[in-house]
């Protein structure tokens, strides 16, 4: 068994909004602070990641509303043009202390997840997995990634770079936390087939970060 990783529709930030949008993981922000982002920022996706925020303070947090508010404030950034949809492959990169980590985004396969092809290490809650299967349900979206590592193949490296050379960044902004986010639409037919087809070689991924999602 290879990998599969297909191109995938994503629902993504229009370029303005991307740096309003972008936001932490849902778990690394307390219920308190993911508030005062909110309140101050309309944009931010904590309101699809932590919609508690926009619901009384006695709320509890596995409450069906919750689960309720973040589809609803999903299709709302989708409704105001804050988000659009297309269908690729997407490179993404990020620049820390003048580091840089690039990689692709992709739609991975649940049956490579069941067959081994994506590796675990590391034991889950059920109270939590059951958290990330409601909220993906009543978005109808899978709003939190997967972070996957593999040993690129040459080619795709190849292509990646060659791809950043000749193609203007759709997302270009730095973070409040200090950390350079930029990305790229892949959306040449020739290259989506090409990558399609060099993960199709990929042996083994690994969960580097995302088992409950995952």
């Amino acid at each position: 068994n290879m990998a599969v990783f297909q191109a995938f529709r994503a629902l993504r930030p229009i370029p303005e909004k991307a740096s309003s949008v972008a936001a932490l993981p849902y778990d690394v922000v307390t219920r308190e602070e993911a508030k005062l982002i909110g309140d101050k920022n309309p944009d931010s996706f904590l309101h699809v990641d932590r919609p508690e925020m926009d619901l009384p303070d006695e709320t509890d947090l596995y409450d069906p509303k919750v689960y309720d508010k973040a589809g609803e404030n999903l299709r709302n950034m989708e409704r105001n043009g804050i988000l659009k949809q297309d269908e690729c492959y997407y490179i993404y990169e990020l620049t820390r202390n003048g580091r840089t980590q690039t990689g692709l985004v992709g739609c991975c396969s649940i049956d490579d997840y069941m067959n081994g092809v994506v590796k675990k290490h590391e034991l889950t809650r059920e109270d939590k997995e059951q958290d990330r299967i409601r909220h993906v349900d009543t978005c109808d979206a899978n709003t939190g990634p997967i972070f996957l590592a593999c040993r690129y193949p040459q080619e795709l490296l190849d292509l990646m770079e060659e791809w950043k050379a000749s193609h203007d960044a759709v997302y270009d902004f730095t973070a409040d936390d200090g950390i350079g986010h930029r990305a790229w639409v892949i959306d040449g037919e020739k290259e989506k087939a090409t990558i399609a087809q060099q993960f199709g070689e990929i042996p083994s991924i690994y969960i580097a970060d995302g088992h409950h999602r995952a």
